[in-house]
């Protein structure tokens, strides 16, 4: 126990704990009582030594872990980071600063790990704002109808020349495929982690006694061409009638990845034209989705937009010089961290080499404490925020939550961190 655990001692749990400690969350989000499926999927991936279980007496009351990370960053770099999860406090133990011990804990060490950044999918927006982490990305779902998904002439030419070819597979059957259009894709596009095979068996778990009625199994659709496999679908079906006896089905799309604009053309057009079909509905898509700019009509995807990954920086320097930027900047940023005293303070950013000698990865930078005057100041929350590049900074100093101190530093600093493409992370964990 440490003089921070207040009333309720903080510590790790064992293998034996495990069930104790799921029960929290159950508690805490009104789930389900785990299956024996369920068990064995998680446990493989699960990192005891990185739970914390906030305990009175024998019995956890409030809980936390992370997954060890390797998260990209704007410049196709690869940071470590603490993908959070698992947090929850009992109904009967709330109000009582037990989540405030365990965020505190938890922040600590992912830092000693020397994990620069801690990120995470928040159940209620408002709280993890107080510990820190800034919504870094945003995340697209699409709703679409029958004939809603042509696609604009120029997209539909998807084969002009590289002669694509589409194949369905079980999923389980294809994992190495589809984890190499994965890894081609993960460096380019800023939130994705790389993912490890307790990863990918999550991905595609499927028992059937999950599926709503009717719903099929889960399945895959490639795109191949003679290299091998360029781009791949994870979805599933619902066979579907109306009351007059016209099909009304639904197809719901898990995953899509392509390493191509050609084999992603290619496998929207043959899902959203789907027989028997009259609702398509991909999730998890990045608000960026080149789907929007494939089809004839935008605006019948009806997309609807929400918070996805949030970021926590806990280490500034190590941060802001783990990712790369798009223009030149050398500028002074004050950071405000009450809960990380380590991150406050002056820091100066500089970027190396100009752009003319820049590898197509943006400009390489340098971040050092510094007496200098600081030409804007930030929260923590905000610089977290804004560190994948799908977050303006100029934005939030025109929602007042970044203070310019020299005039033109907000606008210089938020052209140099803005990043294309946007941040996506396509996997809640």
């Amino acid at each position: 126990m440490t003089q921070s655990d207040g009333p309720y001692p903080i510590r790790p749990i064992g293998p034996e704990e495990f069930d104790a400690f799921r029960d929290v969350d159950v508690h805490a989000f009104g789930g389900t009582a785990m299956t024996e499926g369920e068990r064995r999927l998680l446990l493989p991936g699960f990192e005891f030594d990185r739970t914390l279980a906030a305990m009175d007496g024998i019995t956890p009351v409030g809980t936390a872990g992370a997954y060890t990370f390797q998260l990209s960053v704007p410049g196709q770099q690869m940071l470590p980071a603490a993908g959070v999860s698992w947090v929850s406090v009992l109904p009967t133990h709330r109000r009582r600063g037990v989540l405030r011990s365990l965020m505190r804990r938890q922040l600590a060490d992912v830092r000693d790990r020397g994990e620069p950044l801690a990120v995470l999918w928040a159940s209620e927006a408002p709280i993890y704002g107080r510990y820190g982490y800034g919504c870094a990305s945003w995340n697209a779902s699409f709703a679409l109808r029958r004939g809603d998904g042509t696609l604009a002439a120029a997209a539909a030419a998807w084969d002009d020349g590289l002669r694509l070819r589409l194949r369905l597979a079980d999923p389980a059957a294809v994992l190495a495929e589809l984890a190499k259009i994965y890894d081609a894709v993960l460096p380019s596009r800023p939130g994705f982690f790389a993912r490890t095979e307790p990863w990918w068996q999550r991905l595609v778990y499927d028992p059937a006694e999950a599926r709503a009625a009717g719903t099929s199994p889960l399945r895959c659709l490639l795109a191949e061409d003679g290299s091998g496999p360029r781009g791949y679908a994870l979805y599933s079906a619902v066979n579907r009638w109306d009351d007059a006896g016209l099909p009304d089905g639904e197809l719901t799309v898990r995953e899509l990845m392509s390493a191509d604009p050609a084999a992603g053309a290619a496998l929207w057009a043959d899902l959203l034209s789907r027989d028997l079909t009259s609702e398509f509905r991909p999730h998890q898509r990045p608000v960026d989705d080149p789907l929007l700019y494939q089809l004839a009509d935008p605006r019948r995807a009806r997309p609807r937009v929400s918070d996805g990954l949030w970021a926590r920086i806990t280490d500034v320097p190590a941060a802001l010089a783990g990712r790369r930027y798009s223009c030149p900047v050398d500028v002074v940023i004050e950071v405000r961290d009450d809960l990380m005293p380590q991150n406050a303070g002056r820091w100066l950013l500089t970027t190396t080499g100009s752009p003319d000698d820049a590898d197509g990865t943006g400009l390489a930078a340098s971040c050092a404490a510094t007496n200098a005057p600081a030409h804007l100041a930030v929260d923590v929350t905000q610089l977290g925020a804004a560190y994948l590049g799908g977050t303006r900074l100029g934005a939030l100093a025109a929602a007042g939550l970044v203070a310019e101190l020299r005039p033109g530093a907000v606008r210089r600093l938020s052209a140099a961190v803005a990043w294309d493409p946007a941040p996506w992370c396509p996997m809640i964990f």
